[in-house]
């Protein structure tokens, strides 16, 4: 399964509004709500704080790739936003996160969320691609950054 067949424009957020990571992940999850991908906000952030709780999804390198499975996921979805400010996420190397990856998958799709998951963490290890998706002023730019790197 390729990244961009899971990410549309109108799942790219470019330029996050808040800098609290809470309040990112809402607004990550408002994103999932607004294009009909989940069935419940509440249920389906409750369950990207449950998997936050466990340990940071702040992977490091300027990156946070939160993940949830949910009943409430209608089809494997993801989010992109980005953020020039960059905010806390508890990253292992203590430096904010400014480029996030929600990824959104139906209880009982397990292998889905994890192929996914690692092909994500593969691209985002090199700096020309994440400095690429920093560098993108559109949706449009943004997808166009993941398909050269598929």
């Amino acid at each position: 399964m390729k990244i961009s067949s899971l990410l549309s424009p109108e799942l790219i957020k470019i330029g996050l509004e808040n800098t609290e990571k809470n309040a990112v992940l809402q607004e990550m999850v408002d994103v999932l709500d607004q294009n009909a991908k989940i069935t419940s906000n509440e249920e389906f952030y409750q369950t990207i704080l449950a998997r936050e709780e466990k340990s940071s999804t702040g992977v490091g390198n300027g990156v946070a790739i939160p993940h949830g499975k949910s009943s409430v996921v209608k089809e494997a979805a993801l989010v992109f936003a980005n953020s020039e400010a960059g905010v806390d996420f508890e990253s292992f190397d203590d430096n904010p996160a400014k480029i996030f990856f929600m990824i959104a998958v139906p209880e009982g799709k397990n292998d889905e969320h994890l192929k996914v998951l690692a092909q994500l963490s593969r691209k985002l290890m090199h700096a020309d691609f994440r400095d690429a998706l920093l560098a993108a002023n559109t949706a449009e730019e943004v997808l166009a950054v993941i398909k050269e790197n598929e």
